[in-house]
Parts: structure tokens; C-alpha cells; sequence
């Protein structure tokens, strides 16, 4: 641990100086050798550093999400370069740097806590040891060490002999008791942040071995802070468990108001969207607008719970538009009564004689109408001559053209045929 300290010792004064300084504060309200005063500037340290991180953390979502994207094609070329790891690389590598992806980035807040978490640990040694660090000199040592919370020293561990603990003015049981309930709530508090990420706030739609790996590592981490918690001092549990609720609840924030596309926490948050605008007529905040500005832009490239948002608005009668509003839409409120908006009619198609007719001018149209009735009058003339006429007993009753008559022929001179169809 020297060696790890000796790494770390160009931010211990640093450190030790933010310590000192919140100390002061909380001093002054609950008392210098309070566990609260002490506890509270190390609560106070953490979320400074946390506070400073947000950049890093926000880099962390992003390429998560790009990664969890990426992960169909990473597994493509895997298959297709199996034989050959060197163009493997190359393609991967390729692949990063055409999305701006980096792998590391889903560490970045990690390794930037580690050198303050390294920095506080050896802090705290070095108060169980009796020893001055940083600009604690040794009236704020003596201070430090007379600090309980809930009984147990914050420079105690859950390993510590009897007599060690008896040097720090407190008994063996509390500082296993509170050691123990710490260890607990720091493993939980893992578990649960790494949980609602897989459950919450991952894309259902894609299967892919980085999901299974998260999966493994929901249990593998609690495991590896509870086999860890028992050679740390109270304090740096104070700090851990301190930066475990603080991503918890950052974590959470994240998913209820930009969750990942796909999940289910975007079906949650876009329900809750779509009752604010049941509610209000509008979509309100800045947040929510930019929201929906993304998803008509993707266009048809929506997936199943976005056109659902989609359709919603729909149903009552408004359309999301490109700078994120919402107004009112006629051709939304027929498709929500209808089903489906109105097509255009086609024409329907008319007959060769109906589109002769539309073609023929009227005169001509009236000229043909008197000649075909005078050509009716003349045929019913005939027809009446033929039949007053006495028919031969030995002629038989059907010829040619009664027969061409009951097949439903038109009777008297047919129109002779074209050329082609002789």
C-alpha cells in the first residue's frame, strides 16, 4: 500500500486540504471532534469531485449507448475476419473512429476518482497510524482520531484487532456492526445502479454479448466491493458509499429524462410526454422538445415505441413538427376517427363506348341518335311486313338468321368488320 501511496501522494495535500477546509464548516455547526463534522467533509469531498466529473459522466452515456449500437456490427466483422485478428483490429478500430466511439470512455469517471480515492485512504491511514499528512498537522490529527460515527472511528476497520480498536476509544462489536451495515448498503447501492441500467435503460431490440456481459457484472461488482469493504477504514467507506448513492440517483435522472432508444424507459418517459401534452395542448420543456425534435427527424427510421408516440398524438388530433412542437392537424384527427387518413379516389375506368360517346361532338352524337331510330322504325316495319306474310307449311320454323337472333344477336345489316380482324 506504500507503493500505491507513494503514486498517489502528489494529490494527497490537495486532499487533505478540501478535508480541512469543509471541517472548518461543519466545525463551527456540530463541533470539531464530532463523527459528524469529519464525516459530513468527506460526504462534502465527494460530491465536489462528483460535481466535476459530470462532464466525464456524460461522455460515459454516450458511449455506452454507442457501444450497445455498434455491437451488430462489431459481431459482423468478428465473423468475417475471425482467421485474421491484425484486420480485426483494423476494422474495429475503423469502425470507432468513423462514429466517434471510444471504448474507454464507459471508465473515464472510474480512473479519474481513483487517484482521490487512493489520496483519502492513505489520509485516513495515516490518522489510524497517529501520523500528520498533508496540511492535517497534529491538533487536527487528534481531532480526527477522537471522531465516531455511530460508534466506530472513521480511521477503524472491520478487520482491525481488539487492541487496535481500544487505541481509538471504541469497542470491536460497533465497529464490525457499522462496518458490516456499511459494506451492505455499498454492495446494494452497486447492484441497484447496475441493475435499473439493464432492466431500464437498454434496447430491447438488440441481442447482443455486450448485454450479457453487463448482466455478469451486475453480480460480479457487489461481490467485489463486499470482499473489498473489509480492509477499508470507515471514512473511505463514507466516500464509496457516498459516490455509489450519488451515480445511483445521477444514473436514475439520466434514465427518466433521456432514456436509451428502444428501452423500456422510453416508453415511460414518452407516455409521460404524451399525458403533459393530453394535459396542456403542448409539449413544455426544453428537454421534451428536444425529444421529439429527434424523433421526426429520424423519419422512417422510428422504432415500435416512437411511431406508438407517434400515433398518439394522432389520435387526438396534433402533429409533432421538426422544432419539436406539437400543433393541430385535420389529416390527424380523420386518421384517428377513421383509422387511416383519406386516400384520393382514382376514376373509375369507363367503357370503349363510353369514352366513343365522350369523344363524338353533339351534333354528330344527335345526327347518329335520329339515324339509329329511323333505322329502329325501319327494321319494326320490316319485322311487321315479314309477318303478316303466310309461311309455307314444309318450311321449317328455325333458319339462320332466327337462329343468329335467339343467340342474341343484333338484328338487321351488321356493321361490316375491319380489315385486320378478317
Amino acid at each position: 500500500m506504500d507503493t500505491i501511496a507513494s503514486l498517489f501522494s502528489f494529490i494527497t495535500t490537495p486532499v487533505s486540504w478540501v478535508i480541512v477546509q469543509f471541517h472548518k464548516l461543519y466545525g463551527a455547526l456540530f463541533g470539531d471532534d464530532t463523527g459528524w463534522a469529519w464525516g459530513l467533509s468527506i460526504v462534502s469531498l465527494v460530491v465536489l469531485i462528483r460535481i466535476c466529473l459530470i462532464p466525464l459522466f456524460v461522455k460515459q452515456i454516450k458511449s455506452t449507448r454507442n457501444m450497445q449500437v455498434l455491437q451488430p456490427k462489431m459481431k459482423a466483422i468478428q465473423e468475417r475476419y475471425k482467421n485474421d485478428k491484425q484486420r480485426q483490429s483494423e476494422e474495429m478500430m475503423k469502425l470507432y473512429k468513423e462514429t466517434g466511439t471510444n471504448p474507454l470512455s464507459s471508465c473515464l469517471p472510474i480512473l479519474a476518482q481513483s487517484p482521490f480515492f487512493f489520496a483519502l485512504y492513505h489520509v485516513l491511514s495515516a490518522i489510524a497510524s497517529g501520523k500528520t499528512i498533508g496540511v492535517i498537522d497534529q491538533p487536527l490529527l487528534d481531532s480526527a482520531r477522537q471522531a465516531h460515527i455511530f460508534g466506530a472511528p472513521l480511521a477503524a476497520k472491520f478487520m482491525d484487532s481488539e487492541e487496535k480498536v481500544s487505541a481509538l476509544g471504541a469497542s470491536l462489536t460497533d465497529v464490525r456492526v457499522v462496518t458490516a451495515i456499511m459494506i451492505v448498503m455499498m454492495s446494494a447501492s452497486q447492484f441497484f445502479t447496475q441493475r435499473q441500467l439493464m432492466t431500464k435503460n437498454v434496447d430491447l431490440t438488440v441481442k447482443t454479448p455486450y448485454m450479457q456481459q453487463q448482466k455478469m457484472l451486475m453480480y460480479i461488482f457487489p461481490v467485489i466491493f463486499a470482499v473489498m469493504g473489509i480492509n477499508f477504514p470507515v471514512g473511505v467507506l463514507v466516500y464509496w458509499l457516498t459516490t455509489n448513492v450519488w451515480t445511483m440517483g445521477q444514473q436514475m435522472y439520466v434514465i427518466n429524462q433521456n432514456p436509451t432508444p428502444g428501452s423500456k424507459a422510453q416508453d415511460q418517459y414518452l407516455n409521460r410526454v404524451l399525458k403533459s401534452v393530453t394535459s396542456h395542448g403542448e409539449v413544455r420543456g426544453r428537454t421534451r422538445r428536444n425529444t421529439v425534435k429527434r424523433i421526426v427527424a429520424k423519419g422512417p427510421d422510428r422504432n415500435d415505441i416512437e411511431r406508438k408516440f407517434i400515433t398518439g398524438l394522432a389520435k387526438l388530433g396534433l402533429a409533432a413538427q421538426e422544432d419539436g412542437t406539437v400543433t393541430k392537424s385535420e389529416a390527424a384527427v380523420l386518421e384517428a376517427e377513421g383509422g387511416a387518413a383519406p386516400k384520393r379516389q382514382q376514376p373509375k375506368r369507363q367503357t370503349k363506348a363510353k369514352r366513343h360517346t365522350a369523344a363524338t361532338p353533339p351534333a354528330a352524337a344527335k345526327s347518329s341518335v335520329s339515324t339509329g331510330s329511323e333505322a329502329k322504325t325501319s327494321l319494326e316495319k320490316r319485322d311487321a311486313s315479314q309477318d303478316d306474310k303466310p309461311k309455307p307449311a314444309d318450311k321449317p320454323a328455325a333458319s339462320g338468321s332466327s337462329r343468329q337472333a335467339k343467340s342474341g344477336q343484333r338484328k338487321g345489316p351488321q356493321r361490316p368488320k375491319h380489315p385486320s380482324k378478317k
